[in-house]
């Protein structure tokens, strides 16, 4: 028999090393190791005939990775971002929310459930999971555009929803000494102590924690800093459940934040993150360690039906709304898609729906099977979305007929564009010294240029002047997309340590073969990865250097005009190489 105090140690190597066997076999086949790591939980878990995990152990850690994973993300969006989304986060939350709540509640009461069980089954299946979501957006580094931020928004205005409900439903429930008279001052006090949260955090933090953080940083001990970005991420999640009643995963999404708005952002991703995917992954591990497998047979019915809930009436919902407010057709097919599918918020509520007696025992195992096959088809489905937009904007009368705007204005501007030559245009990734000079000079020979930018700042003075910039990573390529990478015809990395540049170059050149692509880089080693990746010119600070240095030399010991511009020559091709060879 295992000893009591070695649980954590054995559930947590059991769970990674069913969750690596799983994980790769499935990979290996085509599927994503997400469905692995669910797989290795049910044999993990109680109704396995082999080696029982703990349950309780997993769940904490699984909740870890929840917390870790939301801090990351909020490590990477702003509150701007956010607030620029909500007109359709909002409304599209909140519909998508109040149809899958119908259609799960007559789904439950067509199989004899009472009412209240079926509004609260509803609700379950009417949130997406935290964890899939961003996975989903990351694997397809959509996290960064238009449809990351307003899935994202969608997401914490559910997470929103789902605190309040988790606070109305005990006092519908008449536990705890309250009626459903005392319903609207339960939802009164959450709504009071999660605006409570967001005040304090943002007011203290946007003060301290920065100070905080540079204090720490001081010291140049990396050990201390990742454990202060630790103790950051835990402490405001554990914080925000223990004082304010709200979900730790929103605590720490405000933490990530804050810290976003520091210039301590970038390092905390590199050195304290990382171990949130291992964590993540326990929290698959733990939702298989609560299927039954045994009850699969007696409950398939109500499974397909919650599942075409899931997979079909929610992200209907979701594409009404984002169409009727006259977002591009792509964008409202990926986030239907992306939050077809439900999680670790859908568990919570089924468990407590349990300990309240509302919902029976078999109701988790319906939300286990249905979160394992939605979560199984969601990322083949996503991927489908901009190819089935594409086709149906291919066909005059179904673009016409769903994506109107867009063909009218496209229709518009082949009027406007007959005739004429179009402009050309280039994408110039910075806007530092050497970015600023490129652009200018881009304008005075009638190019258009197009700036990607971090600086939220930059970015609005640009607009000012007329120049279109693009506020956003330019190491994600879909921020490169959002600028038009698919029809320029060039691109210019000004920023001479641009993270990921290698990895950037080879996806600018698989989504734009034909694209021309001038980069520059400080160190001379670094020009070759760029060449090899696809890059056409790369200039070097180091070669430039170099050639300034030998020039000056050849100078002082009186070469001629000739003997300069043939040892130019010569030098360049040995130190530089500025051309690819292909």
């Amino acid at each position: 028999m295992t000893p009591h105090n070695l649980d954590l140690i054995f559930t947590l190597t059991g769970a990674l090393v069913a969750a690596l066997a799983f994980g790769l076999l499935t990979h290996r086949i085509g599927l994503s190791p997400i469905i692995g790591y669910m797989v290795a939980g049910v044999f993990l878990g109680r109704h396995a005939a082999g080696y029982v995990a703990n349950y309780d152990i997993a769940s904490e850690l699984a909740e870890i990775g929840v917390i870790l994973l939301m801090f990351g993300v909020g490590l990477q969006f702003n509150l701007k971002e956010l607030l620029a989304v909500r007109a359709v986060a909002i409304p599209g939350a909140l519909v998508q929310i109040a149809l899958a709540t119908v259609l799960g509640a007559v789904t439950a009461h067509g199989f004899c459930w009472d009412w209240g069980a079926g509004i609260l089954f509803g609700l379950s299946i009417s949130v997406a999971s935290t964890v899939v979501l961003t996975r989903i957006l990351s694997d397809n580094n959509a996290l960064h555009t238009q449809t990351g931020h307003i899935a994202i928004g969608w997401l914490v205005v559910e997470d929103i929803f789902t605190v309040l409900v988790l606070v109305l439903v005990p006092a519908l429930a008449g536990k705890g000494g309250q009626g459903a008279g005392n319903a609207l001052l339960s939802i009164g006090g959450a709504i009071g102590k999660i605006s409570l949260l967001i005040a304090i955090t943002f007011f203290f933090g946007r003060r301290w924690l920065p100070q905080f953080l540079g204090w720490v940083a001081a010291t140049r001990s990396r050990e201390l800093f990742t454990l202060s970005v630790l103790a950051v991420a835990l402490g405001i999640g554990v914080s925000s459940a223990t004082l304010f009643g709200a979900s730790m995963a929103l605590g720490a999404f405000l933490a990530g934040m804050i810290v976003n708005q520091s210039a301590y952002s970038h390092r905390a991703a590199i050195e304290a993150l990382p171990m949130r995917d291992a964590f993540a992954v326990l929290f698959f591990v733990s939702v298989g360690m609560l299927f039954d497998p045994w009850n699969f047979n007696q409950e398939w019915w109500m499974i397909g039906l919650t599942c075409l809930v899931i997979l079909v009436g929610k992200p209907i919902a979701a594409l009404l709304v984002v169409r009727m407010l006259n977002y591009p057709l792509h964008v409202g097919l990926s986030v239907a898609i992306a939050l077809s599918q439900i999680g670790e918020f859908s568990f919570i509520l089924a468990t407590l729906g349990r300990e309240l007696k509302i919902l029976p025992g078999t109701a988790v195992d319906v939300l286990v099977a249905s979160s394992m096959i939605s979560i199984t088809l969601n990322p083949v489905l996503y991927r489908l979305a901009r190819p089935t937009a594409k086709i149906i904007g291919q066909n005059p009368f179904l673009h016409w007929l769903l994506d109107p705007a867009a063909s009218a204005f496209r229709m518009e501007q082949e009027h406007q564009d007959k005739g004429m030559t179009p402009r050309q245009r280039a994408i110039v990734v910075g806007y530092g010294p050497i970015g600023r000079l490129v652009v200018r000079l881009l304008m005075e020979n009638e190019v258009e240029p197009t700036v990607v930018e971090l600086n939220s700042d930059t970015v609005q003075l640009l607009g000012t002047q007329g120049i279109r910039a693009i506020y956003g990573d330019a190491s994600h390529i879909e921020t490169l997309k959002v600028a038009g990478l698919e029809k320029t015809k060039n691109l210019i990395l000004t920023a001479s340590e641009l993270s990921g540049a290698v990895e950037l170059v080879q996806a600018a050149r698989d989504a734009n073969p034909k694209v021309y692509i001038v980069a520059r880089t400080v160190r001379l080693e670094t020009k070759k990865s760029l060449l090899d990746a696809g890059a056409n010119r790369v200039f070097s600070a180091e070669g430039e250097m170099a050639l300034s240095i030998t020039e000056c030399l050849l100078q002082t010991l009186g070469a001629t005009q000739d003997q300069l511009e043939a040892n130019r020559d010569s030098i360049r091709k040995k130190v530089l190489s500025f051309e690819s060879s292909g």
